[in-house]
């Protein structure tokens, strides 16, 4: 860790200030309990936006950073993220008045290093895109290279983490270890190591040795996650907790408290998440034959359920997703159908988490608001009687401003204001 100047010091402990400020705010105090109507399914609710911006941050962030040491930019940007999104973009994000440190958890699936090759490289760095390398081609051939899953809990990392945030800002913001909800797609470990056409390949030829490999690899995230309880790693989802895919962790249902001493939380009382995307392009039924079974010994471990990225949720509804009792958001992905996904989720508490388009924002220079309206509109129509959030993402390239994007955030909001719960 490069030490931090007198100079970034200065410059960090007065964003610390205004974060701060900002979190005691009236609007983000206003902001908080709207999520959480929204997460105790309340009548009185409406639909919550929010903009990923981690995917195009190099359009703007660099230019708003003043501090020169490289441990200090990424205090500094750790400190804006939240509040550019609620200052600049005027969406629902939530400034919080603290800063969350979670333990550094790794896993590596079969103990396989992850390859990859990138279209190009600019000044030393790797362009988006890319494909994967594989380790395995041909199961039957390949198998013995399926090891155990390596798996680590570094419980240290965590006040280590703390500890240098306090020593710079710790009197004015805290600093604090908090829950954070577990991931776990299996399909994305497959092709990680396999690649697109030797998975759908081997889904075909070797049926039997795919769901073994699937056993063995779902069996891995359950001793992992056997660990976590044990070693008390786990820590209440609730409220503005981060849930993966740019959601929060707003609920009536799970503890937000540990439980006695002497006993430690368990997965089934924390927020989980999954998706299988990698199997977008397999029928449902080898989904059911081949995905769900391992993917339902998972979910089962879950307290609450987030499900979906960029996959078509609707051809496995019926036959899969509605069938779990724990499922409270479900992606809605550009690719998805829209009605079909309203008229199920209608009158269920479950959230239609909606996924628009990333090229309204990342095509272009400007903003085709024409474009954009019609586009949510078709959202607002489909998800009547739906509880919405809308969560757009997959934005690499603005092409312009922040302007752009808070633009596009108020013509989101007027649809919004035409929806009906």
């Amino acid at each position: 860790m490069q030490e931090i100047s007198t100079k970034d010091k200065n410059i960090l402990r007065e964003l610390a200030k205004k974060k701060k400020e900002l979190a005691a705010s009236p609007a983000i105090s206003k902001l908080r309990s709207e999520w959480k109507l929204h997460g105790d399914f309340n009548k009185a609710s409406r639909p919550m936006v929010l903009i990923e911006a981690g995917t195009f941050e190099n359009d703007y962030l660099p230019q708003m950073l003043e501090c020169e040491g490289e441990t200090a930019r990424s205090l500094e940007k750790e400190l804006l993220r939240e509040t550019v999104n609620h200052t600049h973009f005027g969406d629902d994000t939530i400034v919080k008045d603290y800063i969350p440190v979670t333990p550094n958890i790794s896993f590596v699936p079969f103990n396989i290093e992850v390859k990859k090759e990138h279209a190009s490289y600019e000044n030393g760095t790797a362009s988006l895109g890319h494909h994967f390398v594989p380790a395995i081609s041909d199961l039957e051939k390949d198998f013995y290279k399926l090891g155990k899953s390596k798996f680590t809990l570094d419980k240290n990392s965590i006040q280590k983490d703390i500890n240098i945030r306090n020593d710079v800002y710790g009197d004015i913001l805290t600093v604090k270890q908090t829950g954070f909800s577990l991931y776990c797609c299996l399909t994305q470990d497959i092709v990680h190591i396999m690649d697109m056409e030797n998975m759908y390949s081997e889904m075909c030829i070797n049926p039997e040795l795919f769901n073994m490999m699937m056993t063995n690899l779902t069996d891995d995230y359950l001793e992992l996650y056997r660990l976590l309880e044990t070693e008390g790693a786990l820590l209440p989802t609730y409220d503005e907790c981060h849930l993966s895919q740019g959601s929060y962790c707003f609920n009536n249902e799970l503890p937000r408290e540990l439980p006695k001493t002497g006993t430690t939380l368990k997965t089934n009382e924390i927020w989980g998440y999954m998706d299988s995307q990698e199997a977008a392009g397999i029928s449902p039924e080898m989904f059911m034959e081949l995905v769900a079974p391992h993917y339902k010994r998972i979910i089962e471990k879950f307290g609450l359920l987030s499900y979906g990225c960029c996959e078509k949720v609707d051809p496995v509804w019926d036959s899969f997703l509605s069938k779990l009792g724990n499922l409270r958001k479900v992606s809605i992905s550009p690719w998805a159908d829209e009605s079909f996904m309203g008229e199920r989720l209608r009158n269920k508490n479950i959230v239609y988490m909606r996924k628009p388009t990333p090229n309204l924002l990342g095509v272009g220079a400007n903003l085709d608001e024409q474009a954009a309206e019609k586009h949510i509109m078709k959202t607002i129509d489909a998800a009547k009687g739906c509880w919405l959030e809308i969560i757009q993402r997959d934005v690499y390239k603005l092409n312009n401003t922040t302007d752009k994007v808070k633009k596009y955030v108020d013509i989101v909001r007027r649809c919004c204001d035409k929806h009906i719960n």
